[in-house]
């Protein structure tokens, strides 16, 4: 109920086990530098004080944004919090046996960096008519896959403790978020533009580590480059998938 009233944000629930000790400075300074502007050299309030101001910590606890923003440690307090990506030979889900499976841990930043990598070294490329000395294109632009797993990092459901799940198959790529669509969200309302910020404080950061830019049109964009993506809020399952097949031809 809370939830659904936009009174409480996964994103902002503290994760006891880590302190602001555990962030990656290094990292966080760059991304810092690149919001504001300026080093942490440069301003003089303290570690914990500066991601409490920043809404990534409290009371000496990092929170749940702070935690998957910034600290590697968090692949050990946070398990379920990761990507799971699997390349299966065919169209169907139902065998036993995969070309590659990865976990993928870090970072927030990292794991959209590997599992984009993962996507675009296991769909397929063709000549798609250009000449015999020219470099294969993708089956799906990468633009696409950018922004749907953009998404699934900031906007899933993080009271569900679940991975997000890519699977790759020989006709489409399936991604899968936990948690269905919030409050009264439709497929018909992100294809319009229309957008929830189910986690405030990650979401503002997105820009930040991520190519997002949190204007509420991405959808309304990767379908005008690529036709061939089925939406599907799953209330029963609670969770939603996107899936984006090679043909891109109107389903």
């Amino acid at each position: 109920m809370f939830q659904a009233g936009d009174f409480l944000h996964a994103d902002e629930m503290p994760v006891p086990a880590l302190s602001p000790s555990d962030i990656e400075l290094l990292y966080f300074g760059q991304v810092y530098e690149k919001i504001y502007g300026e080093t942490l050299d440069e301003q003089e309030l303290p570690l914990p004080q500066l991601l409490q101001n920043m809404n990534l910590a409290k009371d000496g606890v990092l929170n749940l944004s702070g935690a998957l923003l910034f600290s590697r440690k968090s692949r050990f307090f946070l398990p379920s919090f990761i990507v799971k990506a699997v390349k299966y030979s065919g169209s169907d889900i139902n065998v036993d046996q995969y070309r590659d499976s990865r976990d993928f841990t870090g970072v927030l930043e990292e794991i959209f960096e590997s599992t984009m990598q993962f996507i675009m070294n296991n769909i397929p490329y063709s000549q798609k008519g250009q000449h015999v000395n020219s470099i294969a294109e993708p089956a799906v632009q990468k633009i696409v896959f950018e922004e749907l797993l953009a998404n699934a990092l900031l906007h899933r459901d993080y009271f569900i403790s679940a991975a997000i799940r890519v699977f790759v198959f020989d006709d489409r790529v399936e991604i899968i978020n936990p948690g269905h669509l919030p409050n009264n969200l439709t497929i018909g309302n992100i294809k319009a533009g229309v957008s929830v910020a189910r986690n405030p404080v990650l979401t503002s950061f997105g820009t930040a580590v991520l190519p997002y830019r949190g204007l509420g049109n991405g959808i309304r964009r990767v379908l005008k480059i690529h036709k061939s993506i089925d939406f599907i809020d799953d209330r029963e399952a609670n969770q939603f998938k996107a899936i984006v097949y090679y043909d891109n031809s109107p389903r």
